[in-house]
């Protein structure tokens, strides 16, 4: 029986197969790992530190076994229906090299400048690549999102942000 559906080329269902392909390997890959962790000294009665990776791994395969099944009978995905996505149009390569630059200035800034600095690049220059032109009032909100989330880190979790130039204010 070929793999396309009625009308449809035969390579039309092979993207499918190789989904079904990727979670029964992913699958196999848990339970392999579940079975090879070592024996808890400290874990009391028949549920082990391996039971969720070996449930989780045997749903993975189950469910790649019935999308396999699915896709050789024909079946296929539904392509999105967005309804404010237009499915003929391409990347917008400029958008994503504006949030590529902003996630690369964050990574190269965050040690010689601090989190605070660098998150409100980041948080700035995503606003800006995604389209936002308020300067002003998107600094702000990147500044006080920037801060924010360095005091929660700091504070709430325990996890210590670099602070750079502003060590001493913060």
């Amino acid at each position: 029986m070929s793999s396309a559906a009625p009308g449809g080329a035969p390579e039309q269902g092979r993207s499918e197969f190789g989904v079904a392909l990727f979670l029964a390997a992913l699958g196999i890959l848990v339970i392999v790992q579940a079975l090879l962790l070592p024996e808890s000294l400290i874990a009391r009665g028949p549920v082990g530190p391996a039971t969720i990776p070996l449930v989780v791994g045997g749903l993975l395969v189950v469910v790649a076994g019935f999308l396999a099944v699915d896709v050789w009978r024909g079946g296929r995905g539904e392509p999105e229906g967005g309804e404010d996505v237009e499915l003929t149009g391409g990347s917008d390569w400029l958008t994503i090299a504006m949030l590529a630059a902003a996630f690369v200035a964050n990574a190269l800034l965050i040690e010689p400048l601090g989190w605070p600095v660098s998150g409100a690049v980041l948080f700035w220059g995503s606003a800006f690549a995604l389209g936002s032109r308020h300067y002003v009032r998107d600094a702000v909100i990147a500044v006080v999102l920037s801060v924010g989330s360095w005091y929660l880190f700091v504070l709430g979790l325990n996890i210590s942000l670099p602070v750079g130039v502003l060590e001493g204010i913060l």
